[in-house]
């Protein structure tokens, strides 16, 4: 009995187009595209994942007979830009926490207090924003958000078809409306720090009207970072609910198109 290899090419050629999507999008995807995890973690787990999605999406790739050589560069170059385009929209989705971490900072006076965030590839970020970013990627694994991290990696394929066009125009929409619902959010989990700031320095500029021998706000300053990271413990939980909403429903949102 023969056993023929002539399936092999047709099967490399489907793999690759979607390894092509599939792998851009969890190198830059939240939780799964994190700096905290290995490379090669990341690469052997975006391989795996393709060749579970491969029985799945395979019957609606182009096959092979119909492209040459030129026209699996672009359906890969194509596959390529997809990926980037929704793994950065995901990437943008979980910016919020920077948003909000910056904000509250200010308003405790530790704006200057700056470390590399782990989730940003090292760049400098307020060290509360670190805080809520790695306890984000926590929550997400979690409440089995990354499931539906998952599901939108494979939903991308009856938004963006294969072989068909970009839309980028509807891609730069999405963007910014991603990234304004994320600043939005981000605000909105900042708002009780926001109240709290304005009313503890009316009342520091009312006491200094009272006492200007005295300087007030150096004396005070202590008493904001206290009261600040007492307030923010107990609002830590229902911040970071607020954030899983959010995540939620941007990717429920993707999913559907």
């Amino acid at each position: 009995m023969n056993i023929g290899l002539n399936w092999l090419p047709e099967t490399a050629y489907l793999y690759m187009l979607i390894f092509a999507r599939v792998g851009t999008m969890l190198m830059l995807m939240p939780a799964f595209g994190e700096s905290l995890i290995p490379s090669r973690m990341r690469l052997g787990f975006a391989l795996a994942f393709s060749m579970v999605l491969f029985p799945l999406v395979s019957p609606h790739l182009p096959p092979l007979g119909q492209s040459n050589i030129f026209g699996v560069l672009g359906l890969l170059i194509q596959e390529v830009i997809v990926g980037l385009i929704l793994g950065t929209l995901g990437r943008f989705m979980v910016s919020s926490t920077q948003t909000a971490g910056t904000i509250i900072a200010f308003q405790l006076g530790l704006s200057m207090a700056q470390t590399a965030d782990p989730t940003q590839n090292g760049m400098q970020g307020a060290l509360i924003g670190n805080f809520l970013s790695l306890v984000g990627i926590m929550l997400i694994f979690a409440t089995d958000l990354h499931h539906l991290i998952l599901a939108a990696v494979y939903s991308s394929y009856e938004t963006f078809v294969p072989g068909g066009l970009l839309m980028l125009d509807d891609s730069a929409t999405l963007a910014v409306s991603v990234v304004a619902s994320a600043f939005v959010i981000g605000v909105q989990m900042a708002a009780p720090f926001i109240v709290f700031g304005l009313v503890f320095y009316l009342g520091l500029g009312i006491l200094a009207r009272l006492m200007p021998q005295v300087q007030v706000f150096f004396v005070a300053m202590p008493a904001n970072i206290g009261l600040g990271l007492v307030l923010f413990a107990f609002l830590l939980t229902s911040i970071m609910g607020w954030y899983l909403l959010h995540i939620e429903s941007q990717l429920i949102m993707i999913m559907g198109g």
